[in-house]
């Protein structure tokens, strides 16, 4: 998780997770489209810890974040004399990353100089996963998840429906439903970590209840918006069970 490198950017043309299109409509007698992206639904579970009292998240690379955040620390290219300035004068374009295509020779490759640390693209989630196990009901997919990323055996009846939402809605639309589990340290059966044959690397991280709040809205921990409404809800429905203050 520490070091990326031989990083390429190529199109997107088949995948098994996501699909494009382009919608065409009329919204009150107004022709439109839009692009879409249709992907799976998924499920997310906030899970506590009642021996240690405290939160169990995830902590992963996310290439998309990863090259987002080498967009935003390129410089913009300064632009030529006498197009600076004035209403109609058009910004450069940024830089485009130096990336290698496959099938071309003599393509760049980035250098380690030219990209951010990988730090720049790990995040805080939730334990979560995709619906794609039409033979599971949502609660043995968010209990499976638990025990993949996080290593606790959670009984699906100990799994409580917070809410669901739509996530990315100007993109995908997809549909997430949020879990809540309490767990001991009896219930742990494992390291977690996800599943390396299936190329994932996931780091277990135990956020204190009584900083969770503070963590929540620390910029400095880049993290999801299911964190904070996670952690939110807690403090919201659950504080007066542990007697703790809600107190930002």
């Amino acid at each position: 998780m520490e070091h990326i490198n031989n990083i390429q950017v190529v199109p997107c043309t088949s995948s098994n997770y996501l699909k494009p299109f382009t919608v065409h409509y009329s919204q009150n007698g107004t022709k439109k489209s839009w692009d879409f992206m249709q992907t799976h639904d998924s499920v997310s579970v906030l899970i506590f810890n009642t021996s240690s009292h405290c939160f169990i998240l995830v902590k992963q690379f996310r290439p998309a974040v990863y090259m987002c955040e080498w967009e935003r620390s390129k410089p913009v290219p300064p632009q030529p004399e006498g197009e600076q300035g004035g209403e109609e004068s058009t910004p450069a374009a940024p830089e485009e990353p130096k990336v290698q295509q496959e099938g071309k020779e003599g393509e760049e490759v980035a250098s380690d100089a030219d990209q951010p640390p990988a730090s720049a693209g790990v995040t805080y989630e939730l334990c979560a996963g995709l619906v794609d196990k039409p033979n599971l009901s949502l609660e043995e997919i968010a209990r499976q998840e638990v025990l993949e990323e996080c290593g606790y055996d959670v009984p699906v009846t100990k799994l409580r429906r917070i809410t669901s939402y739509r996530s990315g809605v100007g993109v995908t639309g997809a549909k997430q439903t949020m879990f809540y589990a309490e767990v001991s340290d009896e219930n742990q059966v494992g390291e977690g970590g996800g599943k390396p044959q299936e190329g994932e690397l996931i780091e277990v991280v135990k956020v204190p209840l009584h900083e969770a709040m503070t963590f929540a809205f620390d910029e400095s921990f880049p993290k999801t918006m299911g964190v904070i409404f996670s952690f939110i809800w807690f403090h919201s429905n659950m504080s007066p069970k542990y007697k703790i203050s809600t107190n930002v």
